[in-house]
């Protein structure tokens, strides 16, 4: 097979990246402003949080909605078609939690 045949490739192409997959991981717990997705990384500069989220908007993995009132606020949540990387989330987690461990001992 080659690499760009390969199934993990493609999710790669999708979710892959520093940032994605902890903006991934912070709407799995559902939906958030871009100031709260900003505080929950901030190592994330405002203009690579919004390049990322603009490029998983656009690859239909989540959703952004504009909130009226006097302030206008920007909500951000799994599309249904996002819902379903929650079990490859957890996976990844789950894995993550091990690998410290090991690492650690």
């Amino acid at each position: 097979m080659r690499i760009e045949e390969c199934p993990v490739s493609a999710t790669l192409d999708v979710i892959g990246g520093k940032w994605k997959p902890l903006i991934l991981w912070a709407l799995k717990q559902g939906p958030h402003r871009f100031n709260e997705l900003r505080r929950k990384l901030p190592g994330a500069s405002q203009k690579v949080l919004t390049e990322q989220l603009r490029q998983l908007e656009r690859s239909g993995i989540i959703e952004r909605r504009v909130l009226p009132g006097t302030r206008a606020h920007t909500e951000y949540r799994l599309s249904p078609y996002g819902v379903t990387l929650r079990s490859a989330l957890t996976a990844l987690a789950q894995w993550g939690a091990r690998h410290r461990k090991r690492s650690a001992a």
